[in-house]
């Protein structure tokens, strides 16, 4: 089971992870996931309920999801409590691995990457290509590492 709820207005849509998602996106690349205007009280809403999927691991050996957005369960086809406890190594197909594991070390030594591309897969099996993608490292104000975050401005079933 897992020890993250799935956003929702009993929680402040995961408020907590929600915050850490966009502060550390805004700090590192200097764009905002959400409107700039969102009112302190809404922020955690109006990631859930963005027009992108936005998905985050954690800091493990072998990082499980532990945030999605509405849009991110959609694509990748899956329920919280499914992904919850995925690793997100099986968002990638087996062959894909070594490409992603790449992308993961880029992240990690240069704080985020804005040109990501590659195939992933859903919880269903089917293929899809992300064409347009940033992958950021999930750091908070005190310098803590809590992860890596993802948000797939365009994506194409293959």
């Amino acid at each position: 089971m897992s020890k993250n709820p799935k956003p929702s207005s009993e929680n402040n849509f995961n408020e907590e992870q929600a915050e850490r998602l966009l502060s550390s996106f805004l700090r590192l690349t200097g764009k905002s996931l959400i409107p700039e205007c969102t009112p302190s009280n809404e922020r955690a809403k109006a990631l859930y309920d963005a027009e992108y999927p936005v998905l985050s691991h954690n800091s493990d050996e072998d990082p499980i999801l532990n945030y999605s957005n509405a849009k991110g369960m959609e694509q990748f086809e899956i329920s919280w409590e499914e992904l919850a406890i995925l690793p997100s190594r099986f968002t990638a197909e087996p062959q894909t691995q070594e490409e992603r594991n790449r992308l993961l070390k880029a992240v990690t030594e240069n704080g985020f990457i804005d040109d990501y591309q590659g195939v992933r897969i859903s919880a269903k099996g089917n293929r899809f290509m992300v064409e347009d993608a940033i992958v950021w490292n999930v750091i908070d104000e005190d310098g803590v590492y809590w992860g890596q975050g993802a948000v797939l401005y365009k994506c194409s079933p293959i």
